[in-house]
């Protein structure tokens, strides 16, 4: 892990993208776009979802000119240390580990509780085999649990793998799962709910420090006014502030 830190600290230094000036370029706001409700892409082909809707806000608070930009969510951290955008906004948790590679902005969402979703109600989610994304928190816990993990690139694949009997649940953000599990009688909510993680925060390079005060200021000021407040309650994320 500490190479790890090492080379990826030596990659945002030679980047030399440091936000000194940032009323005079564009920020690119970095995003997965499959992981609605979170962030998804319409059928017009834009990003779209409560990223969105939160970081045109945040923007338009800041006095910034912004862009969307779609990453595959295993390489969302490499890609915003190595310069392909300027944010994270893409349903990341802030944990200590991802703190130790880049910076995060105060959350802008409480945790989400994660949930099982099976076939059955008696799935075994103690010692069973439990899907989840790649990279994610969930991944993590399962893990260090006594399940069997097995990992998947993109949300899509880890409910597919419950469809077709290779993994006994799929663990995930409620607020991904709940939605998807209304529409499919066949899917399952278990009862057990895990809070993990310090809530969702935008992602930004450690020599970013003044364009995360920035958007720091814009998330407290929408927690002051309630307009973070309702954006949460529409798009059904969690709990609000």
């Amino acid at each position: 892990m500490k190479k790890l830190v090492l080379a990826t600290a030596a990659l945002a230094l030679s980047a030399g993208l440091a936000w000194s000036a940032a009323h005079e370029k564009t920020i690119r706001m970095g995003t997965e776009g499959a992981y609605p409700p979170w962030n998804f892409i319409n059928d017009a082909g834009e990003v779209d979802g409560f990223e969105r809707e939160l970081g045109d806000e945040l923007c338009k608070r800041a006095e910034l000119t912004c862009e969307w930009v779609t990453n595959e969510w295993d390489s969302i951290i490499p890609n915003l240390v190595s310069g392909n955008y300027d944010v994270i906004i893409a349903g990341m948790s802030i944990t200590d580990e991802r703190d130790e590679v880049i910076d995060f902005t105060q959350n802008y969402t409480q945790p989400d509780p994660t949930l099982y979703v099976a076939l059955s109600m008696d799935a075994d989610v103690e010692g069973g085999v439990i899907a989840a994304q790649t990279g994610t928190i969930q991944a993590a816990h399962i893990a260090e649990s006594n399940a069997t993990l097995v990992e998947f690139a993109t949300p899509e694949e880890t409910i597919a793998a419950v469809r077709n009997g290779e993994a006994d649940a799929v663990f995930a953000d409620g607020s991904f799962l709940l939605p998807i599990a209304d529409e499919d009688d066949t899917l399952m909510v278990l009862d057990q709910k895990v809070l993990l993680g310090g809530g969702v925060g935008m992602g930004v390079r450690e020599s970013d420090g003044e364009l995360r005060a920035t958007f720091d200021a814009a998330i407290q000021s929408m927690k002051d006014d309630g307009s973070l407040n309702e954006l949460i309650t529409k798009w059904e994320i969690g709990e609000t502030f």
